[in-house]
Parts: structure tokens; C-alpha cells; sequence
């Protein structure tokens, strides 16, 4: 197989971002498949090629590479208005093309393959620019009418996908993600002197409760905050991520209590000494796509009470506590029950942790979207 793959979601620096990476790092060791690895930015154009270079130097693979020129609300008018130019012009070989859910070749007789991360924004309207929803609504119109295989990487977005996009349910499969090497990279290699230095500079002083996510109202830290309030005596609460649109933008939030912290977007080296002291890692969303913060706290060995709602339960399973999200009675009490586990417990859950990230793993990742791409070819050639 022949397989062309649109790794412009690289330059992101996202979720996205990150899954796009080790999915490619994975498949170009796979002798079955040749890849040709697409791109196109008209400010990143050489950030696309150097990670397109990076990733081929770590896998030693010969991948050839194509990346334009061209800024996405071009090839926009270009490919959904003029139906131009075809991508197979400049990569003739493929056999089918993996794309992300932002924008679709015109190709109609070349099989495609998305992955949908989650429909948020559909769900939540006012997260994205409104030209930003045109273009997802007109990139999943092209995947519905071309009968693409759609990768959604929960069972639960699998769900909002045949539900709110109306897709067939025979072209939805399920491949979960899985931790990045990314976070392992960066946590093996911080050394005692710079969990030292991190510590001191963020100061880590007092035990805390650890949430991470851009503040946004799905992630749902007004209850949060109001379930920790009367644990603030013994906790800080931290909250690490870049700050958006919910109610923890005003001055009422910002000055409840000195216990109360945000630091806003931490470095990856940070983010890791935060994961890995924290006494609980709290993650009460209404929504998520899947929820890969619960794998980093499990990875590093941190307890984690989140919502028993959308994909959460399916990537925490039993290693969590799983709360009632619309209630802070629910969630004191999860952050509770795991503040006074024993230490018999204590390593009960850890087992069931470690258990449960290493279920979701890349070789898993790579072997089920290979068999996305041949079902797609198949049902191609039926047609």
C-alpha cells in the first residue's frame, strides 16, 4: 500500500499535533505500507519539512515528502469551490490518502481515511470561530458524500460522529489513541537537580490537586474549584493550561483564594514535574474526544478522579474515580476517597493504573489503523 498522510496538524502544537506524529513515526516502520508525507503552510512551509526530515531520521524510512505553500482558507476555495488542483498530481502513486478532519482532497476516485478527534465543536459552538466551523462542517460534508472511513479514537466519538454528523456506522471505526513518546522523552530525561529547580520556581510547596486543560466552560472548573474550596487548609489547587472563556476569567475567581493557582501554559518539562508530585489529578470535563490527560497521570503514577461521562470511563476504566461532573458533592467526595486511601490502596490503584495506560499503545494504534486503510481500499474497489 501506497499511503499518503497530511501531517500539517504537526505545526500546531496540539493534541492533534502529537497524535499525528506518532502515528506517522509508527507507520513508516511498517514494511507493508510506503508513505508519502503531505503537508502545506505558507508560514510553517520549512517547519513542515523539517519534522517531516526529523521523523524519517528517527525511523531510518525513505518517505517522500510533498509540502506546499499553501495557507488552509486557500486550499479551502480550492478544493471545496474549484474542485483543484488534485492531489494525486503531485503524489501520482497513492493508493489511499489519510487527511485530518480540516480539509479534503478533491479527488473523488482516490479512497480516503480522517481521523475525527472529537466534535466539540459542534457540541460547543462558541470554542471556535465561526469560518473555523464552516470549514470542519464542509470538511465532514466531503468525507460523508466520498463514503471515507472516519478513525474516531473513542467510542464515544465514534457515537457523536453517527449521531451528529450522520455518517453510517459501517464507515466509523474505533482506534484508540495512546500515550506520545513525547511524554516519556521528557520525563525520563529530567534530571533530580531540574525537578529541584521546577519545583522551586512553580513552588511546589503544599500538596496539591492538579488540573490541565485549557479553561474553557466543558472543562468545567467552576465546580471543580467549588469542590476543592473547603480542602484549600491542607491543598492548593493548580491549574496549568492557557486561559480562555469560562468563569475563572473574572477577578472573583481570580482572587477566591491564594491557594487557588494558575500558571497558565507550562513548558513540557514543567508540565511533568506537576503530573508527578501532584496528589490527585483532577479532570472533571463535561465533554472530551478521549481524554489523554488521564494516561499522563497514570504514567506518571498519579491518582486521577474524572467524570464518569462522555470518552472519560473508556480510557480510565476502573484505575479512576469517576464522578458526577454536574455536582461538587460528587467530585469532593472522589477527591476525598482517594486523599484517604490506605497505603494498601494506594498500591491496589496503582496497579490498576499502570494496567490501564499500557492498554493504549502505539503498536495497538498502528495495527488497527492499517487495517482501517485496507478496509477502506475494500470497500473502494466494491463500489
Amino acid at each position: 500500500m501506497n499511503v499518503g498522510i497530511d501531517i500539517t496538524s504537526t505545526i500546531y502544537n496540539r493534541g492533534v499535533s502529537r497524535y499525528t506524529m506518532n502515528l506517522v513515526r509508527g507507520l513508516l516502520k511498517e514494511p507493508e505500507l510506503t508513505l508519502t508525507l503531505y503537508g502545506s503552510s505558507l508560514r510553517k512551509r520549512q517547519q513542515l519539512l523539517d519534522i517531516a526530515s526529523q521523523l524519517k531520521a528517527e525511523t531510518g524510512a525513505k518517505a517522500e515528502t510533498v509540502i506546499q505553500s499553501y495557507p488552509p482558507s486557500l486550499y479551502n476555495f480550492l478544493w471545496n469551490k474549484l474542485h483543484f488542483p488534485k492531489i494525486r498530481s503531485s503524489m501520482p502513486k497513492i493508493d489511499l490518502f489519510h487527511s485530518w478532519d480540516w480539509l479534503q482532497p478533491p479527488d473523488r476516485d482516490l479512497p480516503l481515511v480522517s481521523t475525527i478527534h472529537d466534535l466539540a465543536i459542534l457540541k460547543y459552538p462558541a470554542t471556535a470561530h465561526p469560518k473555523i466551523v464552516a470549514m470542519h462542517q464542509q470538511s465532514w460534508k466531503v468525507l460523508k458524500e466520498r463514503k471515507a472511513l472516519i478513525i474516531a479514537v473513542s467510542r464515544a466519538t465514534k457515537r457523536d460522529v453517527v449521531e451528529l454528523l450522520g455518517i453510517p456506522e459501517v464507515y466509523v471505526k474505533v482506534v484508540h489513541e495512546a500515550l506520545p513518546i513525547e511524554v516519556q522523552r521528557v520525563s525520563s530525561s529530567i534530571t533530580d537537580e531540574q525537578l529541584t529547580q521546577i519545583s522551586a520556581k512553580l513552588k511546589l510547596d503544599r500538596p496539591f490537586i492538579l488540573f490541565v486543560g485549557n479553561r474553557e466552560p466543558r472543562k468545567n472548573l467552576k465546580n471543580l474549584i467549588h469542590a476543592w474550596l473547603p480542602l484549600q487548609a491542607d491543598l492548593d489547587l493548580i491549574i496549568a493550561g492557557e486561559s480562555g472563556w469560562d468563569e475563572t476569567q473574572s477577578k472573583e475567581y481570580q482572587q477566591l483564594s491564594v491557594h487557588l493557582r494558575f500558571l497558565g501554559r507550562v513548558t513540557d518539562q514543567e508540565l511533568s514535574v506537576l503530573y508527578s508530585e501532584a496528589a490527585v489529578f483532577t479532570y472533571p470535563s463535561l465533554y472530551e474526544g478521549f481524554g489523554l490527560p488521564i494516561l499522563e497521570a497514570f504514567y506518571h503514577g498519579t491518582p486521577v478522579v474524572t467524570s464518569a461521562v462522555s470518552s472519560m470511563p473508556e480510557v480510565a476504566g476502573n484505575a479512576a474515580e469517576l464522578v458526577d461532573p454536574l455536582s461538587v458533592d460528587s467530585i469532593r467526595q472522589g477527591i476525598e476517597t482517594i486523599l484517604n486511601e490506605t497505603e494498601e490502596e494506594q498500591k491496589k490503584r496503582l496497579q490498576r493504573m499502570i494496567i490501564r495506560q499500557q492498554m493504549f499503545n502505539w503498536p495497538s494504534v498502528i495495527r488497527e489503523t492499517i487495517s482501517v486503510y485496507k478496509k477502506a481500499l475494500q470497500f473502494s474497489q466494491e463500489k
